[in-house]
């Protein structure tokens, strides 16, 4: 299980136009479909900035969210499909599959590509 808070690796600082996604580590548990509850820890950062945004490890419980549904931003929708547990997940997420021209609050300016590390801690079918 996948327990320490992960850095985020750059990558090309050249915001990419659709999800980007890139297995660090591939788990060997129950695999995240469409309708699934799942707990994910993840690091997010700003693109443009490299600046930590947000953390679930900070807070110490992982995110619950049912997979597809719309209940996080579409990027996170996508991205965590197909992950098995025990992985461990980079997601480049461009602006319209996050927060768009919005942004969120202080923490994501509007237009900003995000990049998330996940780690999948749990399945429910």
């Amino acid at each position: 299980m996948l327990e320490r808070k992960p850095e985020i690796d750059f990558v090309d600082p050249t915001p990419p136009t659709d999800l980007v996604i890139k297995d660090i580590t591939i788990g060997d548990g129950d695999e995240a479909t469409e309708r699934d509850r799942v707990s994910v820890h993840y690091v997010g950062v700003a693109l443009s900035t490299g600046e930590e945004f947000d953390a679930s490890y900070n807070r110490g419980e992982p995110l619950d969210f049912r997979v597809g549904i719309g209940q996080v931003i579409q990027g996170w929708d996508q991205g965590i499909l197909g992950m098995k547990v025990g992985g461990r997940r980079q997601l480049v997420i461009p602006p319209h599959l996050g927060y768009g021209d919005r942004g969120a609050g202080g923490a994501i300016k509007p237009g900003e590509t995000l990049i998330f590390v996940c780690d999948l801690v749990k399945v429910e079918k």
